[in-house]
């Protein structure tokens, strides 16, 4: 009884035309960063087969294979379609400069991109928002002064600069954590490793959730009900409970989003400093080394990250706000039809009243 409750919630607050609208056009973007994802190996200088081949001895025959593996004989969309159809079966490849499949290399590194990631969001939730409310609630004192600088030195900071601080400081100078490496396993070895990393990749974007807190907190407190709810004495702390940060969920939640795309992208500087081999690093070497089909997978599969977690997030919004679900517009008046009165309001609109004296 209990699940069939909660499936029918769960429809009643996603409804199927709205998760449709959004999975289209989640499909929609993926398909045109697809189509420039692929336009990476037609902007690459030179011929495409010799690229593709790489160090190897450019021979006639050696080219002329390439060109057949890779349809470089076909039409530009022919070639495409062949392309797209063998990443959506996961096959992307020959890495040109190991020579090992390009979804194996992708696959070693992914798990550790992914726990540097997880940790870099948990501290920028766990600092970003209890400053952002504090700031908030305490806007234009000096505790909301006091957390927008930090929050302006933050983002200032570059993440590399802010991982080298923290090693200075953390392993050289106290040594409490490794200075570098992925450790060993999965276990604790593998997160004293990965703490630093994960600090300087939060701190990057903390500024970001620090913000987007604040400015939600301040509109939800000038709001009415809030008003109403101070007047009929309900306590402070209920107010903020139960009516500020319940109105922030949706803006923090999309800043959240923001946030995910920002430390996908931090992880290329911070996996440098803190020599992890991770998506970063890979991408780093294979843009040096002119690695083509891994840099084209590395892209298409960020490029699909942030785009499912976006969709996640207006999957979501109806979920927390029940005002942000589909539903049907009012109709527009016709021209010269009689005004439709508010019950306890003036006309809405349509021709103008007579005056009835």
């Amino acid at each position: 009884m209990t699940a069939v409750r909660a499936g029918a919630r769960l429809r009643a607050g996603l409804p199927l035309g709205f998760v449709l609208r959004r999975v289209a056009g989640t499909a929609v973007l993926l398909l045109v960063l697809s189509v420039a994802v692929f336009a990476l190996l037609q902007a690459a200088p030179g011929d495409p087969a010799r690229t593709l081949l790489g160090p190897r001895s450019a021979t006639p025959e050696a080219l002329s294979a390439v060109r057949a593996r890779h349809h470089l004989d076909s039409p530009l969309a022919a070639q495409y379609g062949y392309w797209l159809s063998d990443a959506v079966r996961l096959d992307l490849g020959t890495s040109i400069r190991t020579g090992e499949s390009v979804a194996s290399a992708i696959g070693d590194r992914l798990a550790l991109t992914g726990q540097l990631v997880g940790l870099g969001l948990l501290v920028a939730l766990v600092l970003g928002l209890p400053l952002g409310v504090l700031a908030g609630v305490r806007n234009r004192r000096t505790a909301d002064r006091t957390v927008q600088s930090l929050a302006v030195v933050a983002l200032s900071t570059p993440a590399f600069a802010g991982g080298l601080v923290l090693i200075y400081v953390f392993s050289l100078m106290l040594g409490w954590f490794p200075a570098y490496g992925p450790g060993e396993g999965s276990g604790g070895d593998r997160l004293a490793h990965l703490v630093l990393p994960g600090v300087a990749l939060g701190l990057a974007v903390t500024a970001v959730l620090v913000k987007l807190t604040r400015a939600a907190v301040v509109g939800e407190l000038e709001r009415e009900h809030v008003t109403f709810a101070r007047a009929r004495g309900v306590r402070e702390r209920d107010i903020l409970l139960h009516y500020v940060l319940r109105g922030t969920l949706v803006p923090v939640l999309t800043g959240v989003s923001l946030v995910i795309a920002y430390l996908l992208a931090g992880t290329v500087m911070v996996e440098q400093v803190f020599a992890l081999p991770g998506l970063g690093s890979l991408l780093v070497d294979s843009v040096t080394f002119r690695d083509v089909p891994v840099v084209q997978a590395e892209a298409l599969l960020l490029a699909a990250l942030v785009c499912v977690a976006n969709l996640v997030t207006d999957l979501a919004q109806p979920l927390l706000d029940p005002r942000l679900r589909s539903a049907p517009a009012p109709k527009a008046p016709r021209p010269g039809a009689p005004a439709v009165r508010d019950v306890a309001g003036p006309a809405v609109s349509g021709a103008p009243e007579k005056d009835g004296r």
